[in-house]
């Protein structure tokens, strides 16, 4: 039996839309899929503003130039995440400053964050790892008595909740992710969520290239010209076209997802009992959306041990971020502090396969030769 990490949900009908794209004669950006894609962000989850963009990383530096960062200002975010959370940061010339994760969840620490906020703190970064939530009420009651921006990198999070809040709606800005690897796909592409109807405005010209072009077309404006700084963060509508089927099909996808999820929670059980390997936590106030499934544990080496015997047994599992704080780029800009649980998630997680056609027949293999790997241990 061969079970790859993921394998990319592409049903037969996800060329329709795509089809009637193209024979309307227009498959660039803002088009008719990229409404109605917005459209159904905004009914299914209450998002007050959306805007699809080209990447979640795009929609992460959308957010540095709404939040005004400068050169000298600080960002504070987990170490713990893919870089490129810290380069939309980087990019205005920020000081990104790192805190470390929970000791039992690899989601950022409130403590840690506001130990480092200063005077130079203009936001805080949070991403909720494998789509469960942050502590959001003690991250923003920390941001509110600072008067910080907080931007949700929620790349895992679609469909996931804080007491019943959908992720991405809690703090001034979020942004998703519709990689092949997440629960809905486009196979690049992301989202904006603007929050705070003060930057709605400013989000679209930023969005639009820096012009007012898109309330030119809505018959607002006579003409439109270059207001601001911005750039082309806006997707063909051919990919708008592709993640329209996508959400045509949520409630299917979604409930697949989370059958995985459980199955491997229930099956791996047992393990953890024995005090092998650490299940996810989910806390009181999150939600399980099935994103990622992950444990962790020991110590790196019976990681890549287990990594190695899996792949033996035609299973890919595979590690997570390796901490932004100890990489090469980073050589020098680091202030030094010891983040012990980020260094800790970053070498015991594994990842096992996740995909919408995993059956349970599958996961039962998967859970049979982990369970048979710490038996011969």
């Amino acid at each position: 039996m061969r079970i790859p990490f993921n394998k990319p949900f592409i049903p037969w009908f996800s060329f329709r839309y795509l089809i009637r794209g193209a024979l309307s004669g227009t498959i660039a950006g803002n088009g008719r899929y990229t409404k109605k894609c917005h459209a159904f962000f905004e009914k299914r989850f209450g998002f007050a503003k959306v805007l699809m963009t080209t990447s979640c990383s795009d929609a992460l530096e959308m957010t540095a130039l709404l939040c005004r960062i400068e050169p000298g200002d600080e960002v504070i975010m987990p170490s713990f995440t893919f870089m490129s959370t810290a380069n939309a940061f980087l990019l205005r010339g920020a000081k990104v400053v790192f805190a470390d994760t929970l000791p039992d969840i690899p989601n950022i620490d409130p403590d840690e964050i506001e130990k480092l906020i200063t005077p130079k703190t203009k936001a805080i970064v949070v991403v909720h790892y494998s789509g469960l939530a942050c502590d959001m009420d003690r991250i923003m009651d920390i941001a509110g008595r600072y008067g910080i921006f907080v931007v949700e990198d929620a790349a895992h999070a679609i469909d996931s909740y804080h007491r019943g809040k959908p992720l991405g709606s809690i703090g001034h800005f979020g942004t998703f992710s519709f990689h092949e690897t997440k629960n809905i796909i486009s196979g690049e592409g992301g989202l904006l969520i603007v929050n705070d109807k003060a930057h709605e405005k400013r989000a679209e010209i930023i969005w639009e290239k820096g012009t007012n072009r898109a309330a030119f077309y809505r018959g607002e404006i006579d003409k439109y010209g270059w207001v601001d700084l911005g750039s082309s963060y806006l997707p063909a509508d051919a990919v708008a076209a592709f993640l329209y089927t996508q959400l045509v099909n949520f409630d299917r996808i979604q409930s697949a997802r989370k059958k995985v999820w459980w199955n491997y929670y229930e099956l791996l059980k047992p393990l953890e009992d024995q005090g092998l390997i650490k299940l996810p936590v989910v806390p009181s106030f999150a939600s399980v959306n099935g994103n990622i499934f992950f444990v962790t544990v020991k110590t790196g080496d019976t990681r890549d041990q287990l990594i190695a015997f899996l792949k033996s047994r035609g299973i890919s599992a595979v590690f997570h971020y390796l901490p932004l704080h100890t990489s090469p780029y980073f050589t020098g800009k680091h202030d030094g502090r010891e983040l012990p649980n980020t260094n800790r998630f970053s070498e015991t997680i594994l990842r096992l396969p996740f995909y919408n056609a995993l059956k349970k027949s599958g996961i039962r293999y998967i859970a049979s030769q982990i369970h048979a790997f710490f038996q011969g241990k």
